[in-house]
């Protein structure tokens, strides 16, 4: 799973609950804060489909009925990430923890965008925060991130109990798993590889990077059927990959 598919699934758990409204513009409703909940949902919704620059009039909106709305700054601030708006994401992201400094929900955000920018440590520090709410929903998201973030810093050893305790509090955590399998591999501990790697493909969909490590597991078990898919689907979907190219050379050699 990579950084953008991390960003998509933010912005789904950012949304609040309820139905999206779909008009334009919502109506003014008598309560303030539900127009400014309807502004909210409006700017999520053309942000998951991608439009961005329609997302920002009502989340503008929401800001202009309750300027000290932590969730309509942290949609923004996923707007502008979006977009590539580096400055502009992080001085939404600071506002929304100025309003809601121990929101997990708002610390997991900001720590994933600090991880696309390879800012290691501030992520982690608000990884870290975010996983003391033992009461958020998405803990193990959390942990996952965690995870990525020690292996980014060459902590193998952290990483691994990350992705663990996410898996502990979430067994069907795909990138988790995957991850995890790359850590006993690099490690020649085959066997937790292997069975971290099938669970993962059981459940989550591939890459190019998890289809090489799946053919070079599945030839460690004389899995000749299952090294032979996975080296189809690599040709076919990812040719021009450096991990084709490897696949290729390990076949020559």
């Amino acid at each position: 799973m990579t950084i953008k598919t991390i960003f998509a699934l933010l912005i789904l758990n950012l949304a609040l609950t309820g139905c999206m409204t779909t008009v334009d513009k919502p109506r003014r409703a008598t309560d303030p804060n539900a127009a400014r909940d309807s502004y909210i949902q409006l700017g999520l919704g053309y942000l998951q489909q991608g439009e961005t620059d329609r997302a920002k009039a009502p989340l503008s909106e929401a800001l202009q009925l309750d300027p000290k709305s932590s969730a309509a700054h942290t949609a923004l601030a996923l707007v502008y990430q979006s977009e590539g708006e580096y400055p502009s994401a992080e001085k939404h992201f600071r506002s929304a923890l100025s309003i809601a400094p121990d929101s997990a929900r708002i610390l997991n955000n900001y720590g994933a965008f600090l991880l696309a920018l390879d800012r290691y440590p501030e992520a982690l520090e608000n990884f870290q925060r975010a996983a003391e709410d033992t009461m958020y929903s998405e803990r193990s998201r959390v942990f996952e991130n965690l995870g990525l973030t020690h292996s980014r810093m060459a902590n193998p050893e952290q990483a691994k109990a990350s992705f663990e305790r996410a898996l502990r509090l979430n067994s069907r955590q795909p990138l988790a798993m995957l991850e995890l399998a790359r850590i006993e591999f690099a490690s020649q501990n085959y066997v937790p590889a292997w069975n971290y790697y099938r669970r993962f493909a059981q459940i989550s969909g591939q890459n190019a990077s998890s289809l090489w490590l799946g053919v070079q597991l599945a030839r460690r078990f004389e899995d000749h059927n299952s090294a032979a898919s996975y080296a189809l689907q690599l040709r076919r979907l990812y040719p021009a990959s450096p991990e084709a190219k490897a696949l290729s050379a390990s076949e020559s050699s």
